[in-house]
């Protein structure tokens, strides 16, 4: 720094009797401006790159037109940079994710729910009439009977799919719904906040038996259908409260991971749910993603939980 000051006293003596308006015309101005452009070029591309990035990021993550009051709506991979750190003790000692049968309400409510740790519960669903009746046809049918179904503020996942809505999903040719070789794969969710649907589908699914007797199912519950192949991408939840998700055909395998800030001191686990099962989890502290697994179309029902 001192050599430098001392090289510009140098250049200011040399020229001080330089009338200001011959300035320009010296090599050391010339390429002080030369720099100067130069990094204003650079700042500018990078502005560039930086906008056309984001903008590309937007378009991939489908938030650019949305249906939401929102007009431009973060995806997942920026809001998830924002979230607050998670404390690594809660996921130290979980190694694995437990099967278990006919757990008490007390037992699931202390060992599991209480702390963030995700369970299997086998043959969860005995005396649903969702086991029995529910297949891609009968959905269809059982919400073309809904008026306005596809309520404009219910969520929507088309995963990998071209479907803008449900509507678009559940008309889909015969063949491609039966998962007919040589058709487009497809795996979508969507959830159910029109009232009247949700009413209807009560009938069919109840509350886990496992759940405490104070605890309700929250807001409105989620339906995830498709064939064999990837489901839902790796990601974490934002929502308030843990989540139960039922098997109801098909078979998907569970893969969970600790937040990237516990990576070096909690396990990535994985368990496959076969029909009957039912999966708790708190979604919003363990990532996760499911795999089709090949076979049958996949339905599954879930809900939140307090």
């Amino acid at each position: 720094m001192e050599k430098a000051q001392k090289r510009l006293s140098q250049i200011l003596a040399k020229h001080s009797s330089i009338p200001i308006s011959d300035y320009k015309h010296l090599k050391i101005a010339n390429t002080i401006i030369s720099h100067g452009k130069k990094r204003n070029r650079i700042l500018k591309y990078f502005r560039f790159v930086g906008c056309f990035i984001v903008l590309i990021t937007l378009c991939q993550s489908d938030v650019l037109l949305t249906r939401k009051k929102c007009l431009l709506s973060a995806p997942p991979s920026f809001t998830n940079l924002f979230r607050q750190p998670e404390d690594c003790n809660i996921c130290q000692s979980i190694t694995k994710i437990d099967k278990v049968y006919n757990i008490s309400y007390q037992d699931f409510d202390r060992i599991y729910a209480k702390n963030s740790k995700p369970v299997l519960i086998k043959n969860a669903t005995q005396g649903w009439k969702a086991m029995e009746v529910f297949d891609f046809d009968f959905i269809k049918d059982l919400y073309s009977s809904v008026d306005n179904f596809q309520d404009p503020t219910c969520q929507f996942f088309r995963y990998k799919t071209e479907f803008n809505s449900l509507t678009e999903a559940l008309n889909m040719s015969p063949a491609r719904a039966k998962l007919t070789a040589g058709e487009e794969p497809w795996y979508i969710g969507w959830s159910n906040c029109n009232k009247e649907g949700e009413n209807i589908l009560q009938d069919y699914f109840q509350k886990p038996y496992f759940l405490p007797s104070l605890s309700e199912n929250i807001a409105f519950s989620w339906i995830f259908m498709g064939g064999p192949g990837k489901g839902a991408p790796l990601h974490v939840d934002n929502v308030l409260f843990p989540s139960w998700q039922a098997q109801i055909k098909g078979r998907k395998e569970w893969r969970l991971s600790p937040p990237p800030e516990c990576s070096f001191e909690c396990k990535s686990m994985s368990v496959i749910v076969e029909p009957g099962d039912i999966i708790a989890v708190d979604s919003n502290l363990w990532y996760h993603e499911t795999i089709i697994l090949p076979g049958e179309l996949s339905i599954t029902i879930g809900a939140e939980f307090d």
